[in-house]
């Protein structure tokens, strides 16, 4: 006789669940790193603005020019203060998806130790069953040849 677990279909959906929950969190991921690199790249153009800014200060560069660096800088300032908010929020999206992840693998962990110990009954059961009728079998054997 073969093992047939009642709520085997429980124990599927909570590993299709795992699973899913393991996707969303790949892809909070990603936003996150998308996230850091375009602030790395915002820094960059910071930086080169700036550097673009003294060479403009040191060549006595029109104050226009020069004044028109300087706004940029503030608006790459407002930029990057913007992406560091939205960082945050990312790394706390990451933080969420990754607990909602655990309580899904801790569920499926229930579910398969749930499992395991019915098949485990199943299976002295099924050993109690068999060890009864090899015993039977050998006390037929035995009277039939007492007699």
């Amino acid at each position: 006789m073969k093992f047939h677990y009642p709520f085997q279909k429980v124990v599927d959906l909570k590993g299709n669940e795992k699973t899913q929950a393991e996707w969303i969190l790949s892809t909070a991921l990603g936003e996150l790193q998308a996230q850091e690199k375009s602030l790395n790249e915002l820094m960059v153009q910071r930086s080169d603005v700036i550097l673009s800014l003294q060479s403009s200060v040191e060549q006595r560069t029109s104050m226009n020019k020069i004044r028109e660096l300087q706004d940029y800088v503030d608006y790459l300032d407002k930029c990057i203060t913007r992406k560091h908010s939205e960082i945050f929020y990312a790394n706390q999206e990451v933080q969420h998806k990754q607990e909602q992840l655990s309580t899904k693998v801790l569920d499926e962990k229930v579910w398969l130790k749930a499992k395991d110990k019915a098949q485990v009954l199943f299976q002295h059961s099924m050993n109690l069953r068999e060890q009864n009728e090899l015993d039977e079998i050998a006390t037929v054997r035995f009277a039939m040849k007492s007699l």
